[in-house]
């Protein structure tokens, strides 16, 4: 089944290895977050601005980030009423972030002013971010989901909230890599597929219950891969990204580098 397409255009996915690949910065300050930004520079086009670091730091840390050459994954999840979320929308875009998430558990109404919102900001010559919904966290598992009432699987669970949120309007999903093969089997190319709980062979799974490799994820079809602590809590942060890049780049020649 093909997906509704949004009413906003879509920026192409890019087919290089550096500019899919979005770090983490999850830390409690900014100089903590540019600090690894700068290390990062030249090889990483992407950073992913989260609760703790925005939290700390606000929308200057959106204005460092981006004058040093990176583009903003905005990831806040705005789970709240359709006019707050249509409002934080526009501060999102005024703030500069070029991709923005918020919850499929909002709901349809929630969903929909949020694209309207940015629909708005485009028609008047604006540059509004492209908006995601989170379907279920990667640190939930089905006994997880079933302790807040839901009794489908984690699959099952993000299927449905997948569909209606692409229904709504908005560009694409955040999902595990184990449900990335289902979603492009059922909605087609044209969804952005952001997944994190990304881990490197050998590496610590710490709190994601529903992760996989690198290559493993950028083969069943997605679009950009998040990576947190396996890059940011290295003792070499950027040989740790360039071997995750390379590992990419290996599946893209190997065929299975999926481009929206």
């Amino acid at each position: 089944m093909d997906a509704p397409k949004s009413p906003l255009p879509l920026a192409p996915v890019p087919p290089s290895a550096k500019d899919r690949l979005i770090v983490a910065l999850d830390f409690p300050s900014a100089a903590k977050a540019l600090a690894l930004a700068d290390q990062l520079a030249g090889s990483c086009r992407w950073a992913k601005v989260g609760l703790e670091l925005y939290l700390a730091a606000g929308n200057p840390i959106v204005a460092e980030l981006k004058g040093r050459g990176f583009s903003i994954f905005l990831d806040l999840k705005l789970h709240d009423i359709p006019n707050t979320v249509a409002g934080a929308v526009r501060s999102a875009a005024q703030a500069g972030a070029s991709l923005l998430t918020l919850h499929a558990a909002g709901g349809p109404a929630m969903l929909r002013a949020a694209v309207e919102a940015a629909a708005e900001i485009a028609a008047q010559g604006g540059d509004p971010p492209q908006l995601l919904a989170v379907t279920v966290l990667t640190s939930m598992d089905a006994a997880e989901l079933a302790t807040i009432g839901v009794a489908q699987s984690p699959a099952e669970q993000v299927l449905r909230l997948g569909r209606m949120a692409l229904a709504c309007g908005v560009a694409g999903l955040v999902c595990s890599p184990e449900e990335v093969a289902m979603l492009r089997q059922d909605l087609g190319q044209n969804p952005l597929l952001v997944t994190p709980g990304i881990r490197p062979a050998g590496s610590a799974a710490q709190d994601q219950k529903r992760l996989a490799t690198p290559g493993a994820a950028i083969a069943t079809g997605a679009s950009y891969l998040v990576v947190g602590r396996p890059i940011t809590q290295s003792a070499d942060p950027l040989q740790a990204a360039q071997s995750i890049l390379l590992e990419m780049e290996r599946e893209r020649r190997a065929g299975g580098f999926h481009v929206a």
